[in-house]
């Protein structure tokens, strides 16, 4: 540790220090947009940091197609944050978008371009500050304390010094870089595949329901996937497609199919996914057209930026979330957020069978404060979906709704400790969770707060229920 507090100062000393915010959000996926709007709406001076030259992650960047489940099944679980830029993104869609959607609040298609500049505009209008085209690649410590990042970018190199530090990063890179330990895939380390998903224009959506009427299958395709795998025109292995997205009645996006072996941890890993992923939506392209009605005519507009990483770390906290918690629907005197998402484990290769295991309907679990604070380090907090938990419940949590969630938590929590002058571990929980709840998050039923109306459920979910 004295090598290592040593290191810091001379690179501290070499280096000009470019920002020094209140809180430093890295990573601009959903749980770290939700982390800076809540601790710059709590007062907090805040710098979201970011890889690419846009917010939102795996929505984005990855182009998952639809937004997994804001509910139980009942009720909207997932408010707050979250909730608010669901519905922004609905309504800056267009009318024909809202229409479709207006009382969706589970499998909601994601409007790319569109999402790209609600989050622009919501985090700014937050009072945050974005920095794109960053990278955080060194961690100086000061004991149990982060003092700084190296950040590298087109400007040079410089030092980012913060009160506090949020790690939205999604493969917990600053925790990592600090130290933390952590947990990675199952028990041989193997990792979920990974998914290259694509968006087609020139479908035609009334001719393709009609083709699910006429031969009795829903949106998986399971039948003609299986059909095509046996005429050598589709890859054994994935029997059904994962989802469809509806964006307008001709552009849809796909997820579909895997990329084994990969860990979104290591530059070589993706660089083969991108080159493997993009072979296989072009033989997916030629699937679509010969075996599914309304996709004779399509057009591929957009492939991911990068293939869709489903786990990587886990970091160790102070509270592990495990299986047992969520099948007992467990709460926690520290939730921050509520859970009733489906586990939901990818196999890990080919031969592999899946994992899913639902929660009753209109019901779910607690997400505890203390599973997002990693041990031996007091400035530092990690949102998303590598939070200390075992493997099938990151299987669970690590969908976007839930991180929207987490995220918020997180930069609240940041705003209260930067005001207080501590670490994360010193502020109240109960006044974190009271100033969450003011704020529009749920976490369940509780003395003195008055419930919100239901919103609406749709009666016909478009999309695969799978991410």
């Amino acid at each position: 540790m004295v090598n290592q507090v040593q290191a810091s100062i001379q690179v501290s000393s070499k280096l000009p220090v470019s920002y020094t915010p209140d809180v430093v959000v890295v990573g601009g996926g959903a749980s770290g947009v939700a982390a800076a709007m809540a601790a710059a709406r709590n007062g907090a001076e805040t710098l979201l940091i970011e890889q690419r030259g846009y917010l939102g992650g795996m929505g984005t960047a990855a182009l998952v197609p639809a937004f997994c489940p804001y509910t139980d099944g009942e009720k909207p679980i997932i408010r707050g944050i979250g909730l608010e830029l669901l519905e922004k993104m609905k309504l800056a869609a267009g009318e024909a978008f809202y229409s479709r959607n207006k009382d969706r609040l589970d499998w909601v298609a994601i409007d790319v371009e569109t999402l790209k500049g609600v989050y622009d505009q919501e985090v700014l209008e937050s009072g945050a500050k974005i920095l794109f085209h960053t990278f955080a690649d060194q961690v100086l410590l000061e004991g149990d304390r982060i003092s700084g990042l190296v950040i590298s970018n087109k400007s040079g190199r410089s030092v980012v010094q913060a009160k506090l530090y949020i790690d939205a990063t999604g493969d917990a890179d600053l925790a990592a870089l600090s130290g933390v330990s952590f947990q990675t895939g199952g028990e041989q380390g193997e990792m979920q595949p990974g998914t290259m998903c694509y968006v087609v224009a020139g479908a035609n959506k009334a001719r393709f329901d009609q083709f699910l009427v006429d031969t009795g299958q829903n949106i998986a395709l399971e039948n003609t996937v299986i059909e095509a795998q046996q005429n050598g025109d589709l890859p054994e292995g994935r029997k059904r497609i994962s989802g469809i997205a509806w964006i307008t009645d001709t552009v849809a996006g796909f997820n579909f199919g895997h990329i084994f072996g990969i860990d979104g941890t290591k530059a070589e890993d993706l660089t083969r996914a991108a080159i493997e992923g993009r072979q296989l939506i072009q033989v997916q392209i030629q699937f679509l057209r010969k075996y599914v009605p309304g996709f004779e005519e399509i057009h591929l507009v957009h492939s991911g930026d990068q293939i869709g990483i489903r786990e990587t770390r886990r970091i160790a906290g102070d509270y592990t979330l495990v299986v047992e918690d969520y099948i007992s629907m467990r709460s926690f005197e520290d939730d921050i957020a509520r859970n009733a998402y489906f586990i939901d484990i990818h196999l890990a290769n080919a031969s592999s069978t899946m994992t899913i295991k639902y929660l009753p309907k209109g019901k779910s679990h607690g997400v505890p404060y203390r599973c997002m604070l990693p041990q031996g380090k007091s400035n530092l907090i990690v949102a998303g979906r590598s939070v200390s938990s075992d493997r099938p419940v990151q299987g669970s949590l690590r969908v976007m709704p839930n991180c929207f969630a987490m995220g918020q938590a997180a930069g609240t929590a940041a705003a209260m400790a930067s005001r207080d002058g501590g670490g994360f571990r010193e502020i109240s929980v109960s006044g974190l969770q009271r100033r969450l709840i003011e704020q529009g998050a749920w976490l369940g039923e509780r003395p003195g707060y008055a419930e919100h109306d239901q919103a609406a459920l749709s009666s016909h979910i478009e999309f695969e229920e799978e991410c």
